[in-house]
């Protein structure tokens, strides 16, 4: 049992519903098994958590890997399912954990914004390669009110159709196609 368990048996979505006041709409569009890449937009730290909510599943998370360089913090960040990635550095130890999560049918959450501290963020296309490198269906999500404070937030979580792909090479024409659909899908 880990630190993810816990927070389900405990009734933490239950509570994170109640302290942000979170609205799910569209959460039927999470499958409910099988391989699948959730892709919302990124406004704070607190976005892993309030994502948590849209679905019962294990969401599988890559982290940024400064995060895991102080031990008692990587020790919960693996036991609440998140893995380390050297961001900008295309880590293939990172992309190959995403892959054989997805090929054993987990989701997998990743923010293509890539951070939550800058206003203006480029969408890297790290989420459609592993879209196309397995096949698993991305399904964009989009997320408000996530950097109000507990009990003044008003949080709406949209989850919008998931994306099918076919598995493909990854090329980087493919992959910048998928994440500009995958963009507009979320921020429209």
């Amino acid at each position: 049992m880990n630190a993810y368990d816990v927070l389900h048996a405990v009734g933490f979505r239950t509570m994170m519903r109640w302290l942000y006041r979170i609205e799910v709409v569209g959460g039927e569009r999470i499958p409910s098994a099988g391989p699948c890449i959730l892709t919302p937009n990124h406004e704070s730290l607190v976005d892993p958590f309030i994502l948590a909510v849209a679905t019962t599943r294990p969401i599988h998370y890559m982290g940024k890997a400064e995060l895991f360089r102080f031990r008692p913090v990587a020790v919960l960040l693996r036991s609440l399912n998140t893995f380390p990635v050297e961001r900008g550095s295309g880590d293939r130890a990172a992309l190959s954990e995403a892959a054989r999560l997805l090929e054993r049918g987990a989701v997998l959450g990743v923010f293509p914004q890539g951070t939550s501290k800058q206003l203006v963020r480029r969408w890297h296309r790290g989420a459609a390669r592993l879209a196309l490198v397995t096949g698993a269906s991305l399904v964009p999500v989009r997320m408000t009110g996530t950097r109000a404070w507990p009990l003044r937030a008003r949080v709406r979580i949209e989850v919008g159709e998931p994306i099918a792909v076919a598995p493909a090479k990854p090329s980087v024409a493919a992959a910048r196609d998928l994440t500009r659909r995958l963009e507009e899908a979320v921020l429209a």
